[in-house]
């Protein structure tokens, strides 16, 4: 048992591999000043070809973006978004202007995950050569569902159970809470969001797709909005810093029970 009484500054507990983790997406998404050419398939190419080995299928997006004007009118206006899929269809690399992403479903373990987004970002600098980072986020969500939900009080701690856990629970269809804390130590913010959600329904559809059942969601967001040299090396260390401290915050909400229901061996 790990004895966390702050995760915003503890040091974070050991990793504890969980077989059968309940984490449905991780994204991390590095954005920076425009970068116009990006838009432009006949220079986006070498990009394509440093990660096509593993991300073969392209899928360009059009999305549609809001711009603010002097007179304060709100103007739309159409962006390009590069999606590089793998094989499996369970990790993407998203490039669009002003931001790189890499988000997966099948996340395996820190150290993998880390080490393809240094590949997507060496491959941004090697083509694009962006100089500034404006901001870094890290993102983390669990879902439970089915009998793990119903045993949510032996799984998640009660700071964060909170109403759910109630004798009235059947008849709450929804309960979203949301904290945001500054980590002290480390500079960013983590917006944490927890809740009951009912079949159907989510609170952000690009990142918590919505299902037939009734879940629980844990979504753990950590950035950095400040502008800083684009460094690889910088931005390593500091993803490393916020997975580290994403997970403390993760294993101070749950139990020991939560690791051994899905796989983790105490």
């Amino acid at each position: 048992m790990v004895n966390i009484n702050n995760p915003l500054i503890d040091p974070p507990p050991p990793e504890v591999p969980l077989e059968n983790a309940p984490l449905v997406r991780v994204i991390a998404q590095v954005r920076f000043p425009p970068i116009l050419s990006i838009e432009k398939k006949e220079f986006v190419g070498t990009f394509q070809e440093a990660i096509r080995d593993e991300y073969p299928i392209l899928q360009p997006e059009k999305t549609q973006g809001f711009i603010l004007d002097p007179q304060g009118n709100i103007q739309t206006s159409t962006q390009i978004a590069w999606r590089f899929i793998d094989i499996t269809g369970n990790w993407r690399v998203s490039l669009s202007s002003n931001f790189v992403a890499l988000e997966t479903t099948a996340y395996s373990s820190r150290s993998n995950f880390l080490e393809r987004l240094e590949n997507i970002v060496a491959a941004l600098q090697e083509n694009f050569n962006p100089t500034i980072i404006e901001r870094f986020g890290l993102r983390y969500v669990d879902r439970l569902v089915g009998q793990d939900l119903t045993d949510i009080s032996l799984l998640v701690k009660p700071e964060i159970v909170g109403v759910i856990s109630a004798d009235f629970r059947d008849d709450i269809r929804q309960s979203i809470n949301e904290s945001l804390f500054i980590v002290p130590d480390e500079g960013g913010q983590i917006i944490a969001r927890w809740g009951l959600i009912s079949g159907g329904t989510t609170f952000d559809p690009d990142a918590i797709e919505p299902i037939t059942k009734t879940s629980w969601i844990l979504d753990l967001d950590m950035s950095l909005s400040k502008n800083r040299e684009f460094n690889i090396a910088e931005l390593m260390r500091e993803a490393k810093q916020f997975s580290e401290r994403l997970y403390t915050l993760f294993r101070w909400s749950v139990t020991d029970e939560f690791l051994r229901r899905f796989g983790g061996e105490l």
